[in-house]
């Protein structure tokens, strides 16, 4: 299919805006619908939601202190430890990971 750009009006600002052709392309091919939103809103709205860049839009995460299993130190990680593994400082977790081989 070929695309040409499509000027369309935001929904939340009303202003005009090109959808171009080859953003029509992406989008039919992930199966999105014609944005509702200028680039401008669209930012706006996802730094609303905490978005921003990327990121999923998930929020800040949720931190939890532990102490390093290997060095001792006070550390926070991303995940609730289980207990049933080792769980690491950023240093540590790193040394790990590049003694492995795969």
């Amino acid at each position: 299919m070929t695309y040409t750009d499509k000027t369309l009006t935001c929904g939340d600002c009303g202003a005009s805006f090109t959808h171009n052709a080859d953003d029509q392309e992406f989008f039919a091919m992930k199966g999105y619908t014609e944005p509702k939103r200028c680039p401008s809103c669209r930012q706006a709205r996802k730094a609303e939601r905490g978005g921003g860049g990327g990121g999923g839009g998930y929020g800040p995460r949720e931190m939890h202190s532990v102490t390093c299993s290997n060095c001792g130190k006070d550390a926070e990680v991303p995940f609730l430890p289980r207990g049933d593994r080792p769980v690491y400082c950023s240093d540590c977790f790193a040394q790990q990971r590049g003694a492995r081989s795969y």
